[in-house]
């Protein structure tokens, strides 16, 4: 739930200028634009669905993606390690959803919450059947 609430955190500031907007700086990414617009979406409503556990994998699948590519072609240009090249965020989102697409979301998720409500009904008894 807190990688998820963290990630939704940095889309709200890029997509919606929210926490004090765009790399800190205020307003928010210009509407369409690649690759950061497109980012900002994904860590939204990627981190959203991870919080509430909601396609959690597909989701978190999404979002290690996107956080493999941000460190492949943002960061990986300035230095070889996270710690050089200011990655550390980006490898630490990729390898923490890449766990959660493996891991699922857990016993409190919605996934997990709908998925009880499903097997729990009862099958409805079909007609002229006695006890």
């Amino acid at each position: 739930m807190v990688v998820g609430f963290l990630f939704a955190c940095h889309g709200a500031s890029s997509v919606l200028g929210w926490f004090g907007g765009f790399m800190g700086k205020g307003g928010t990414v210009a509407f369409g634009t690649w690759p950061g617009w497109w980012a900002g979406v994904i860590q939204l409503v990627g981190g959203i669905l991870v919080m509430l556990g909601l396609g959690t994998r597909i989701a978190a699948l999404i979002s290690s993606g996107s956080m493999a590519y941000a460190y492949f072609v943002v960061h990986q240009e300035t230095g070889l390690l996270p710690i050089q090249n200011g990655g550390v965020a980006s490898a630490m989102y990729c390898w923490a959803f890449f766990l959660i697409v493996f891991t699922g979301a857990g016993p409190l998720s919605l996934d997990a919450v709908l998925s009880r409500s499903r097997t729990t009904a009862p099958a409805p008894e079909p007609e002229g059947a006695s006890v």
